[in-house]
Formats: C-alpha cells, structure tokens, sequence
C-alpha cells in the first residue's frame, strides 16, 4: 500500500494488478516480478519539491471509455503537479450506470 501512494508511476500496474489476485496465472507473477525488478533499478529516485519564484499548478487527466474487454468499465485519472512534483493523483474504474429496464405489457 506504501509504493502506491508514494509512487504513481507504479500505481496502474499495480491496481491492475489486484484485480487478478485471486486468479492469477503465471503472465501475472511475471508482470509482478517486473515491477519488482523496474522498483530495484529506481530506488534512489523520488519526487522532488523545489521553491521556486511563482508555484505553478498544472494538472493532467485522462479517461479510457472502455478499453477493458473484461468488464467494460473504462478508467479515468489525473494528476496535480506543483512546481516539479506531483501532490495529488488517482486512477479509478468508472462505474457503470445503467437506467431501469421499461416493459411495456
């Protein structure tokens, strides 16, 4: 739970990740073992927060309308960005609003 609220870059695969823990095939321990290794090879970077002249607020979303063929929900994210770190994200499963079914009889 630490990696991925201190590690966006991390937090998609892992949150994909989870959906398939109890089920998971031998592609998903893979997939697992190459975040682990991708965390060993980048464990002196982080985010760095800097003072500068003026803050400068950018933010960044994202929205995939169905792309996931198992559920047919689509994932919508962003990210809040001040200065040169990131201070806000999230990447979540749209929910699926469907209206009542109207039968004529």
């Amino acid at each position: 739970m630490y990696l991925t609220t201190t590690r966006p870059d991390i937090m998609f695969v892992v949150s994909l990740l989870s959906r398939y823990m109890d089920h998971a095939t031998e592609l998903h321990f893979e997939v697992a073992k190459r975040v682990l290794r991708y965390l060993k090879g980048i464990c002196d970077f982080g985010i760095l927060y800097t003072k500068r002249g003026e803050d400068k607020l950018i933010a960044y979303t994202n929205n995939d309308y169905v792309r996931d063929l198992n559920d047919r929900k689509g994932t919508s994210s962003y990210v809040f960005m001040l200065n040169s770190g990131a201070v806000s994200w999230s990447s979540k499963k749209q929910p699926i609003h469907c209206p009542p079914l109207k039968l004529d009889l």
